[in-house]
């Protein structure tokens, strides 16, 4: 009997429309879970209501991947009015997903922090955001740097890397214990993870999953998850 796969869990995104319902959905972009099925785990969609459920519910999996999707609201870090370009807010997701990265950071369960899942952890952990980069990343591919002896760098055995991007945030200021081990050319943060590590804990800026079908560095970024989870 084969080995079963390590379940991750994402918690998946609102959406007011898509193509093939024909009423608001909840979902989840298929290149992410293709990304976690081919690097050999079992993506489980979760939805993402009832906060103060969270931590029981992520029993039953092996890792959690946070997400990319719409803005967090400026609140959850100190700014009262929020530029006009926040958009999708979504006060239920947020507080689901702050559980959720809340249980990952305590517990050491092995998490990919993907986008907004970046910005996520980072103001769980205390940290600021950008609400609007100018010029923003979306739209973007370029190469950032990676900090040899990262976790990144050994997960991904590179020290410069392409990045598809969309994203018009970014960190401003670093959470406590998260430290930045890459870099855009423009000095923007594109990957942080935990000083002391606790577990395996990666959050990068950047959509990997947008390239790893056809980009092997890319890839080894869930691999390196799904490996994590394997063995936790």
């Amino acid at each position: 009997m084969p080995d079963r796969r390590p379940i991750i869990a994402i918690p998946s995104r609102f959406a007011a429309t898509t193509s093939a319902l024909r009423y608001s959905a909840v979902v989840t972009a298929r290149a992410l879970a293709d990304a976690v099925h081919r690097a050999g785990g079992e993506p489980f969609l979760m939805h993402p209501v009832g906060a103060d459920e969270a931590a029981a519910r992520l029993a039953v999996a092996d890792g959690l991947l946070l997400p990319g999707g719409g803005d967090l609201s400026p609140s959850a870090y100190g700014e009262d009015a929020a530029h006009e370009s926040v958009y999708d807010v979504d006060a239920e997701q947020d507080a689901f997903d702050f559980a959720a990265a809340r249980h990952a950071l305590s517990t050491g369960m092995p998490t990919l922090a993907i986008c907004r899942g970046l910005q996520l952890v980072n103001v769980v952990l205390g940290g600021r955001l950008v609400q609007h980069m100018e010029p923003d990343h979306r739209h973007v591919v370029h190469p950032v740097r990676v900090r040899p002896g990262s976790l990144l760098a050994e997960v991904t055995g590179a020290e410069k890397i392409e990045a598809s991007c969309y994203h018009h945030q970014c960190a401003s200021s670093l959470g406590e214990g998260l430290e930045a081990v890459a870099h855009a050319e423009d000095g923007t943060i594109e990957a942080a993870e935990p000083a002391a590590r606790k577990g395996w804990f990666l959050a990068v800026q950047w959509h990997p999953e947008d390239t790893a079908a056809t980009d092997p560095v890319n890839q080894r970024i869930f691999d390196g998850l799904v490996a994590a989870a394997r063995s936790a």
